[in-house]
């Protein structure tokens, strides 16, 4: 039996707080002795100019050592799709190549992952009456109430958002009203999918935990860090350029919802109210727990992944090695 081909690109996946950047940072030093490393941020909350501290965003010093790619490439105003990802990665991918250097997807949007290695089909645009139908059925029913009748129609979809979670879920109706088909099924069917395409020899390593207290404890410690590097001013100052909303992709970012939802609290308070921290701290390490829980999910949803326990003291070495041995062409 010949040796299996080595892989082209390498993708890093994982749940928040999994040790994805120093994985990233580790295999670049390695691999960057045979081959130069490019890194494609796989992170719908990285595309965005001004949200540094709360997306724990790779730090100057960090980007200088290895390219990045998909970073503060939108205005928080702005939003990025799932689509628009799929082009710029495919193109950047190519261009990588082109340049005699090593693709690595790194990230934890794990819809972002899906829809590059397994392709999207174009989902219907959006429709205004149905949108405006939506929303009036929600003032009545509330968004629980939308959420219980997304399960209905379309229970995958449905698994992974937050019942309050309003944008994803109108979306989600809406998908179903126009086309028929629920949400999930545009996620998962394959586009022209051939050798040919550039995520065709790509190798996806995964980083989950063994023992899941082990992360909520990272989880906490970080969002704990966030705080003390001045995630709350990161926030006052995105709320005082006056023109973002909570409404918008980039404000439901896990984090800024909940300092956001702080804030508009404190301002229905007496003056001179001091926002809750501990609150903010609360409900800020819950929603990021519910967070890694539904990308570990997804994650197990991808039977091609080689999952590394990132919660063993030899979690990088063993990811360094895994993938080591895929590019020799010694592992499967």
């Amino acid at each position: 039996m010949s040796a299996p081909e080595a892989p082209q690109t390498i993708a890093l996946a994982g749940p928040t707080a999994s040790g994805k950047t120093a994985g990233a940072l580790a295999l670049a030093a390695v691999i960057g002795k045979r081959m130069p490393v490019e890194i494609i941020s796989v992170d719908s909350a990285l595309v965005y100019r001004g949200m540094d501290i709360g997306t724990a965003k790779p730090t100057l010093e960090e980007r200088a050592f290895v390219p990045h790619h998909l970073i503060d490439i939108r205005d928080p105003l702005q939003p990025y799709s799932a689509a628009e990802f799929v082009q710029d990665a495919t193109r950047l991918i190519t261009e990588i190549r082109a340049r005699g250097a090593l693709p690595l997807l790194v990230g934890g949007t794990m819809l972002y992952f899906k829809a590059l290695l397994d392709g999207i089909d174009d989902m219907p645009a959006a429709d205004p009456a149905v949108r405006a139908q939506l929303e009036a059925q929600a003032a009545e029913i509330g968004w629980s109430g939308m959420h219980a009748e997304l399960a209905r129609v379309d229970p995958v979809t449905a698994a992974r958002l937050a019942p309050g979670d309003s944008q994803r879920i109108q979306r989600a109706l809406e998908v179903w009203q126009v086309s028929g088909r629920p949400l999930s099924s545009f996620h998962t069917i394959k586009t022209g999918a051939d050798s040919a395409r550039p995520t065709s020899a790509t190798a996806l390593f995964s980083l989950e935990p063994e023992n899941r207290a082990w992360l909520h404890e990272r989880i906490a410690q970080r969002f704990d860090a966030m705080l003390a590097a001045g995630f709350v001013d990161e926030v006052r100052g995105l709320r005082g350029r006056g023109d973002l909303h909570p409404d918008l992709p980039s404000m439901r970012c896990v984090g800024y919802r909940q300092a956001w939802e702080e804030f508009d609290w404190q301002a229905r308070r007496p003056a001179g109210t001091p926002l809750n921290m501990n609150m903010l701290r609360e409900r800020g390490i819950a929603a990021t727990r519910q967070l890694a829980k539904r990308q570990i999910t997804w994650l197990r949803s991808m039977p091609q992944r080689q999952a590394i326990a990132c919660d063993r003291p030899t979690a990088v070495a063993d990811l360094v090695h895994a993938v080591l041995a895929r590019l020799d062409g010694s592992a499967p």
